[in-house]
């Protein structure tokens, strides 16, 4: 009984605070508001017809991950090869979704955890390292494209395995 008492003695008071953010980007939340349903076709469009150059942009960048390991390769690991090796596996893990890959941006996340710390990064383990860039090139020349392809979420889950194992 005494707690009945206390909030009907306590009944609280409602603010309705206005929501002017509606107003400000054209309409309430959840609607389009001021934005252009035209200019969204047209960007639509536009990447559509991009779409035919995604597998050489795609390959453009495998190559230059492939240089990467070539010149850690060639000079040894050292924070500049590392460090560019890790830059370009970030590229390809950003891009390769938007190619139509997203088992390369898997891959590609799976080797940047491996090089990601710069402390760690020259003592990466090349024959992992090899392993991501082997399994990049395969997806493309399977046109293995998602990590639910028997094949493909086999080799991502073990690639993610063996970076773990490392502590990365």
């Amino acid at each position: 009984m005494e707690a009945t008492r206390v909030s009907q003695q306590n009944s609280g008071q409602m603010i309705q605070v206005p929501n002017k953010l509606g107003a400000k980007v054209g309409g309430g939340l959840g609607r389009l508001g001021a934005i252009d349903p035209a200019a969204i076709a047209k960007a639509e469009a536009a990447l559509k017809s991009l779409s035919g150059n995604f597998a050489q942009w795609l390959n453009d960048e495998i190559t230059k991950l492939d240089a990467a390991r070539q010149q850690v390769r060639a000079e040894g690991p050292t924070d500049e090869t590392m460090q560019n090796l890790y830059l370009r596996a970030h590229d390809l893990k950003g891009l390769g979704a938007t190619y139509g890959f997203p088992i390369i941006t898997r891959i590609a996340g799976s080797l940047c955890r491996l090089t990601d710390d710069k402390d760690k990064r020259t003592g990466a383990p090349m024959n992992l390292v090899d392993a991501h860039i082997d399994a990049i090139k395969a997806a493309v020349r399977d046109d293995i494209k998602e990590d639910t392809h028997p094949v493909g979420a086999v080799l991502v889950k073990e690639l993610e395995a063996r970076v773990a194992e490392t502590g990365a």
